[in-house]
């Protein structure tokens, strides 16, 4: 098992994905050297460490029983030990130790598969969120967690999802709970060839 002080320190440094996608972290998240998790280096990682980062975040999912066979069967190096995975950090659970925001992407197109949320745990870490259902994204707002779901409608092509569900979630009683929900359309142009914007819903 991953030790609890072993994972925070090595993610005082930002993990660098072989090509993050999403919407990045808002308010919390990668943090600059101002922001480091106690105990954590406060110099710039270097690629080694960045490495060895990416090699314990992507241990700790592989290890959690809560995270799918699917996911953990993907999770595979991009080129030579470069994982496809977007690790931010901050609080969400009310605790003062960091929580551990985990977005598992694809190599090629840097497209979300899933989100966890670990929440710090004498033993190690527990997985105290989940999203499954990709394209999915999450990150921490002022925090909340904010969870991004794309959506398709049929005949949507892959790179065009039709819809989005923006959902912000609040750490309440121990567990996350929904505070609030915004759909947007994109506008898909005829001819656009560029990534459709969002349109608020009425």
């Amino acid at each position: 098992m991953i030790t609890a002080g072993a994972v925070v320190a090595a993610l005082g440094l930002f993990v660098a994905a072989c090509g993050t996608g999403g919407t990045g972290a808002r308010d919390e998240g990668p943090a600059g050297n101002d922001s480091l998790a106690p105990g954590a280096a406060s110099v710039a990682a270097g690629p080694t460490e960045d490495r060895a980062t990416m090699a314990k975040v992507v241990k700790l999912v592989k290890a959690d029983p809560k995270v799918s066979k699917d996911v953990k069967r993907d999770l595979q190096p991009c080129v030579a030990d470069e994982y496809p995975v977007d690790v931010s950090y901050g609080k969400l659970t009310g605790q003062s130790a960091n929580d551990i925001v985990v977005n598992v992407m694809t190599c090629g197109d840097a497209v979300g598969v899933a989100s966890y949320v670990f929440r710090e745990r004498r033993s190690g870490y527990e997985n105290v969120f989940r999203a499954e259902e990709p394209p999915v994204y999450a990150e921490i707002d002022r925090g909340d967690l904010v969870v991004t779901q794309q959506l398709y409608a049929k005949g949507d092509p892959v790179e065009f999802p039709s819809s989005e569900e923006v959902i912000t979630y609040r750490w309440t009683r121990n567990r996350f709970a929904e505070e609030s929900r915004t759909h947007n359309d994109y506008s898909n142009a005829v001819g656009d060839t560029d990534t459709p914007e969002p349109v608020p819903s009425k």
